[in-house]
Formats: structure tokens, C-alpha cells, sequence
């Protein structure tokens, strides 16, 4: 079945993480991403663990339905080979700090004149100038510039890590595909490309929006762990039952939290949070932490009050709605045949254009021959 970027040519030079799951996300909604990568080894995600077939597992969830053309793009030689497809390619995804697409003689600049309708993404994480357009940095530098980090890290002698490569996925992967689809409604009007600049330590701000609201209207800068949705209150929090699971609880609104203190019989001396917050959390912790997860889960559900017992990822997976929705129904198949589920992807069922196919990620320069014919 066709999807809505059926014909549209994508040329992917991303790696890792941020790139490829954008060109994931365009290539289930029907265009044709060409995987450039060099010779020999291929992109750094094959080589990861856990291996599934030849490749990584990590590699072949993110590159499913592409296909992969391997060139040294150190050699102008082989370099030149891309020309007839960056005439044809409408969107091309990088990745590399700022100036090494220039200094392969792929830049934006140069490739703009040979197609000036090309669409031109790069994802970096700190954009394409500024005092650190140059410095290397990961998701957790990201979130951490941004002050993401400092709203929930824990104290000094137990930090946290966050569970999600937010930066990668959120500030990257989303802004990207966002940004992408925005440049070809405005190239169907003018006809031209551009060069976007996505910047994944800048794209975090969003989520900081009301730490940033409270901190600038009112003076409040938010400390670590301590206000309404991380940590500073007994109706937000994470509380463990007595067989090491947790209730995920967040009756944050009045009728939400006078419905869930009379589920778990919390005393009516503490169910006015606003006189002591942290005797309130601790008294509810303690009724919780007396009765296993199987004790509340048919409570909690019962009072339908926005509490929930905390899922691990294998039983995300087999959980009824999920299944009912489909969420885990499209397949991926290694070189052996083997299949597993693919990766859910946030794209509407109506606009994917692989929903009931099983579909491979490439073996490295699998199509060097169909590509450079």
C-alpha cells in the first residue's frame, strides 16, 4: 500500500540513533531511504549488542524497509557517484559535526545548486554555530545544558539516570521528521529546499516549559526533585508495594486524590496534602509498601483515579490493549529468516506503507549494484 511519501527519495548519512529513526519514521510513511555508509564495517549501530543475524538488533529495528549503498566519501572518486542521486533525492538526513559534509564537498552550499529543491537536514547537538557547535556530547550533555536534567537527578549519593535518550529521540529524531515535512509543504509552494539546523540540546527546552514559566513569571527555579511532577508531591510519585513492584500514582487533581485516599484508607488527617506534604507521602508509602501489587492493582483500577501498577518492558509488550491496538503487529526478519516485532512507530496506521509487510534491514551495500547501475 502506498503511503503519503510514496516517490519521495530520501539520502540517509546519519548513524546511531537521532538520524536513522527519523528516516525510520519517513520510510513507514512510503518514501525510499537510501543508507549511505562506508565500506567494509558499515555504520557504528551494526557492531552494537545485542547481535541478531550479522548485524545488531538495535541496527535492524532502526533500519527496516531502507536500503544500503556503501562509499568511501573520503574518495572523490566514489563520492561522485552520489551526484545522479542527489539530482533525483528529495530529503537528505546528516549527522556529522558542523563542516564535515562541507569538507566531503557534500554540504549544503554545493549540493543546493545541483538540486535546489533538495530538502537539507542536519542533526547535531548543538547546531550549525554558536560557542559549541563543535563540542562532542551525548544525550545525557544534552539534557543536562538544557537543565532538563537538573529537575530530576536524584541527590549525591544515589544520582538518576533517565530511562529514555531523550535528546536523541525527542529533541532529534521528532524535530527532524517535524521540520522535514513543514520544508516540503513549503517547497510545494516555492519550489526551493533549505537547510535545516536541528539542534537537540536546544530542542529540549519544550519540556522545560513549565520549569522555565515558574522560574521567569515568579522567581521559583525549580530544585531537583522537588516540585509537583518530580518528586515534591504525595500525589506524583512512585510508591513500592511489598513485592518490590511500584503503583505509578498521579491523582493530581482534587477529585482524582480524595478518590484515591479513599481507596488505599488513607487517615483523614493526612488527606489535606497542603499542611505536611512529606508526612502525607510518607504515611501513603507506608499503607502501600504493607500489601503486594496484586492487592492494589484491582483496587486502583476500581477507583480509576490515574494510578497503575509499573509495567517492565516485556509485559508492555504482551499487555491486551497494546495487543488489541496493533501496536506490535508489523515484523522484521534477519538474513536466517528469523522475525521478531518491529519498532512501534508514532505514524498514523492510514499513512504507513508497510503495516502487514515483514521487512529487512539491509545488508551492508546490499544495493551498491541496483543504485550506481
Amino acid at each position: 500500500m502506498p503511503g503519503p511519501l510514496d516517490g519521495l527519495i530520501v539520502l540517509d548519512f546519519s548513524t546511531l540513533l537521532p538520524g536513522p529513526m527519523a528516516t525510520l519514521f519517513l520510510a513507514e510513511a512510503g518514501a525510499q531511504v537510501i543508507k549511505i555508509e562506508r565500506p567494509g564495517s558499515g555504520e557504528e549501530m551494526r557492531a552494537y549488542e545485542p547481535k541478531w543475524g550479522e548485524d545488531s538488533v538495535n541496527f535492524a529495528l532502526l533500519n527496516r524497509g531502507k536500503k544500503s549503498l556503501a562509499l568511501d566519501l573520503k574518495d572523490a572518486g566514489e563520492a561522485a557517484k552520489l551526484m545522479p542521486w542527489v539530482q533525483r533525492a528529495d530529503i537528505l538526513v546528516e549527522q556529522f559535526r558542523p563542516g564535515v559534509m562541507d569538507r566531503l564537498g557534500l554540504g549544503y552550499r554545493t549540493l543546493s545548486q545541483v538540486n535546489p529543491g533538495l530538502v537539507y537536514c542536519s542533526i547535531t547537538g548543538y547546531g550549525q554555530d554558536g560557542p559549541k557547535r563543535d563540542t562532542a556530547g551525548h544525550d545525557l550533555n544534552y539534557i543536562g545544558d538544557a537543565g532538563l536534567l537538573s529537575l530530576s537527578m536524584g541527590t549525591a549519593s544515589q544520582p538518576v539516570l533517565p530511562p529514555a535518550l531523550i535528546a536523541d529521540i525527542a529533541a532529534g529524531s521528532y524535530p527532524a521528521v517535524l521540520n522535514i515535512l513543514l520544508a516540503l509543504r513549503e517547497r510545494d509552494r516555492t519550489g526551493q529546499g533549505c537547510h535545516l539546523d536541528i539542534s537537540m540540546a536546544e530542542n529540549v527546552f519544550p519540556f522545560l516549559y513549565w520549569a522555565l514559566g515558574a522560574g521567569q513569571a515568579a522567581g521559583e527555579w525549580p530544585r531537583s526533585g522537588n516540585e509537583l511532577v518530580t518528586g515534591g508531591s504525595p500525589r506524583y510519585q512512585l510508591y513500592p508495594t511489598s513485592d518490590g513492584r511500584f503503583v505509578a500514582a498521579a491523582p493530581l487533581e482534587q477529585k482524582f486524590w480524595d478518590v484515591f485516599c479513599r481507596a488505599i484508607a488513607l487517615g483523614t488527617d493526612w488527606r489535606d496534602d497542603t499542611k505536611d506534604p512529606a508526612g502525607t507521602k510518607a504515611e501513603v508509602a507506608r499503607i502501600i509498601a504493607a500489601k503486594p501489587s496484586d492487592h492494589w492493582e484491582p483496587i486502583l483500577a476500581r477507583a480509576d483515579c490515574c494510578c497503575s501498577i509499573v509495567r517492565t518492558a516485556q509485559e508492555a509488550m504482551a499487555n491486551a490493549h497494546f495487543r488489541r491496538r496493533r501496536v506490535f503487529d508489523a515484523k522484521i526478519a534477519n538474513a536466517a529468516g528469523e522475525t521478531l516485532s518491529a519498532l512501534p512507530v508514532p505514524i498514523a496506521p492510514a499513512f504507513r506503507a508497510s503495516r502487514d509487510q515483514v521487512e529487512s534491514a539491509p545488508a551492508l551495500g546490499a544495493h551498491n549494484a541496483e543504485l550506481l547501475r
